[in-house]
């Protein structure tokens, strides 16, 4: 990267991205279906489908461009804490307060194993892009890495003195990085198990979430001080801190949103129901989903605190999922993006017939699901797709899965921590 510029130039930097247009995401479908939190909600890699986890005991995926429910997934006896998918898509794994996690296949929802170690809850999940290897995180302190075609527990690293929150590979299964509630974000060899960087923050707030970016360069980490940040991990360094949501409580995803349509944003959800958007370079909010006090009151966005967000890793679409007093998963778009059409609440047609041919394009196809009702725009009309039983809620969910291979940009980023 280029020497630290001058205090002017840091200036002219900061108004070069305060010029940028922000994005307008509006409500496009809010689906319903899980009875308590929505802890973890992830896109497929292929964009067509997005997979949601509850404290309910259940998962589920759905047709984004639908709306409709293709399957759920049943059998854990506690509720879930993540979700994630198998690089090509075929498969998705679960993590549950039960200490165990689940294989199933996409295109059935049948479970195919049942993957057992953990002696505490397994609070979150990850699949290897390039390899069948699963990373988990657990109540128990430890990181597990499996390799999914047989279940076998490849190794178990010692990794924290506290809960393990989140766990994600890089772009090429190299790495693995983990976050723990001791305050610690840790790099390992994902071959070894080896430790190869340690970062921890100067006021050591609980980590809450943390995944690389989709370059791979760098981590986005969420802490218990309502603070995002981006770090470079190999030098050790924060870059950016991004702040404006509410986070003390809930352990709550952060994602990168870099579409090749539109800019690249850093999106979390807040304990105040909204949904935040940060430009990733000018680390400005551009955007505020806001949020309801009440299903009661007007407006489009969640009534209870917002844990899950992740962001389609093709269009300008964010999906959405929040705790009990709401329990529904929401979709977002931009409609300053010129691929995606906001009328009608619907996806226009020639992107859905985009993301149809990405999916074919995929090794593995879902079956069409039974007819049900449409949704109407903004959540007017909801799909209803309710599960037989419930559990008790948790406090702190989630985490997230494997990246695309679209570049951060470096260029941009500081050689230097943000002031």
């Amino acid at each position: 990267m280029a020497d630290d510029p001058k205090p002017e130039a840091k200036a002219t930097s900061s108004n070069k991205y305060s010029s940028v247009k922000p994005p307008a995401y509006k409500l496009q479908y809010t689906l319903r279906g899980h009875t308590l939190a929505v802890v973890s909600v992830k896109f497929s890699h292929s964009g067509h489908y997005l997979a949601t986890a509850s404290a309910d005991k259940t998962a589920k995926i759905w047709d984004i461009f639908t709306a409709k429910c293709l399957h759920t997934l049943e059998g854990h006896t506690k509720g879930l804490s993540d979700i994630a998918w198998e690089h090509r898509d075929r498969y998705l794994a679960t993590a549950s307060d039960d200490t165990t996690l689940r294989l199933w296949e996409a295109a059935t929802g049948a479970c195919l194993r049942t993957l057992e170690g953990h002696t505490h809850y397994v609070f979150c999940c990850a699949f290897n892009p390039v390899k069948p290897i699963l990373v988990s995180g657990s109540f128990d302190e430890t990181v597990k890495v499996w390799d999914v075609m047989n279940g076998e527990c490849l190794k178990t690293l010692p990794a924290h003195s506290d809960p393990v929150t989140a766990v994600h590979f890089n772009r090429d299964g190299s790495l693995i990085v983990s976050a723990s509630y001791d305050g610690l974000i840790r790099i390992w060899d994902s071959s070894d198990g080896k430790c190869l960087r340690t970062l921890m923050m100067d006021s050591h707030p609980p980590i809450s979430h943390v995944r690389f970016s989709p370059n791979g360069r760098y981590v986005l980490t969420a802490s218990l001080d309502h603070k995002i940040k981006l770090w470079d991990y190999d030098k050790q360094k924060e870059l950016k801190a991004y702040t404006g949501h509410k986070n003390m409580q809930h352990c709550i995803f952060a994602a990168f949103s870099v579409s090749d349509q539109k800019g690249k944003w850093v999106v979390s959800g807040s304990e105040d129901h909204s949904i935040c958007i940060w430009h990733l370079n000018g680390k400005q909010m551009v955007q505020r989903l806001e949020g309801r006090p009440d299903r009661n009151a007007p407006g489009d966005g969640h009534c209870d605190a917002v844990l899950a967000v992740d962001a389609h890793p093709k269009l300008s679409v964010i999906a959405s999922g929040a705790l009990e007093k709401d329990c529904t998963v929401k979709l977002w778009a931009d409609k300053t993006d010129p691929s995606v059409s906001v009328r009608r609440g619907m996806f226009d047609a020639a992107i859905s017939n985009a993301a149809a041919d990405a999916a074919a394009a995929a090794s593995a196809q879902l079956p069409p699901a039974a007819a049900t009702s449409a949704p109407e725009q903004n959540g007017q009309k909801e799909h209803s797709d309710e599960p037989e039983d419930g559990a008790a809620p948790k406090e702190a969910p989630q985490q997230d899965g494997a990246a695309e291979a679209m570049d951060v940009d470096q260029e941009q980023l500081p050689d230097q921590a943000p002031e």
